[in-house]
């Protein structure tokens, strides 16, 4: 009987994730990234650091409540870091990682693709639920 160091379980469960399956983590990782203002969180901060407030602003109606949960998501999941600036008042600045960064071209893509064809899926839409 061979024995097998963690790291050698984790890299072996890694490579069986199939997000198809309800229980397996890689869905619960989808499900994280699918949500809209995960999406427009990651975009938002794009272009580098922004304060809590910025952010907030350029996420036009997201609640303080489900901005800060979303924020705790994102740093929960490495994808970005929060830093408290001391200064009166004290800032809250908050960043993509490495990884959140690796994935910010998949959302650029969606969230340009969303833009450039909303008049087509507009369209679809109208034709849907009017079929006369």
């Amino acid at each position: 009987m061979s024995t097998r160091t963690a790291a050698q379980r984790r890299a072996e469960a890694s490579t069986a994730y199939d997000a198809y399956l309800a229980e397996c983590p890689a869905r619960q990782l989808l499900d994280r990234i699918a949500d809209k203002w995960v999406s427009l969180a990651v975009n938002a901060l794009a272009d580098g650091p922004q304060r809590y407030s910025d952010l907030q602003r350029k996420l036009a109606s997201v609640s303080q409540k489900m901005l800060t949960q979303t924020l705790r998501h994102l740093e929960r999941d490495g994808l970005v870091t929060r830093t408290v600036i001391p200064a009166v008042p004290v800032r809250v600045e908050y960043e993509l990682t490495a990884l959140g960064r690796s994935l910010l071209p998949v959302m650029c893509a969606i969230k340009g693709w969303a833009e450039d064809h909303m008049d087509e899926v507009h369209a679809a839409r109208t034709a849907y639920d009017d079929p006369s």
